[in-house]
């Protein structure tokens, strides 16, 4: 019954699209994509890249997601993480599963998000 994932959605405050593009597109190489006319007036962006889109959505009362968080599958996490390091952003290595080599970073708005690569 079920497929695929299509998008992920996380929470940022009101009007960082400029840090999320800088971030999304920047840094992790997605190309931005344009959202219907009556969902852009609400703020936030829509990314996709490698067949995963990842939706910014502007809430009044922003609080980060520190635990909750996509894992992203990635070809090559070490040119992930050199992406992260040129662009300043922290991460933290995660050995606790076999056979996956996983890094844990968060966006320039706190929320976690998680690459693996296998």
């Amino acid at each position: 019954m079920l497929t695929t994932l299509h998008h992920v959605q996380v929470a940022v405050p009101k009007g960082v699209d400029d840090v999320s593009r800088a971030y999304y597109v920047g840094v992790l190489g997605m190309t931005e994509l344009t959202k219907p006319p009556v969902l852009a007036a609400r703020g936030g962006c829509w990314f996709a890249g490698g067949g995963l889109e990842i939706h910014t959505g502007v809430v009044e009362d922003f609080v980060p997601a520190r635990k909750a968080h996509p894992g992203i599958m990635v070809t090559d996490i070490d040119e992930l993480v050199a992406a992260l390091t040129a662009g300043g952003h922290e991460y933290t290595w995660d050995e606790t599963i076999p056979d996956r080599r996983r890094v844990h970073t968060f966006d320039p708005h706190g929320n976690r998000l998680e690459f693996i690569q296998q």
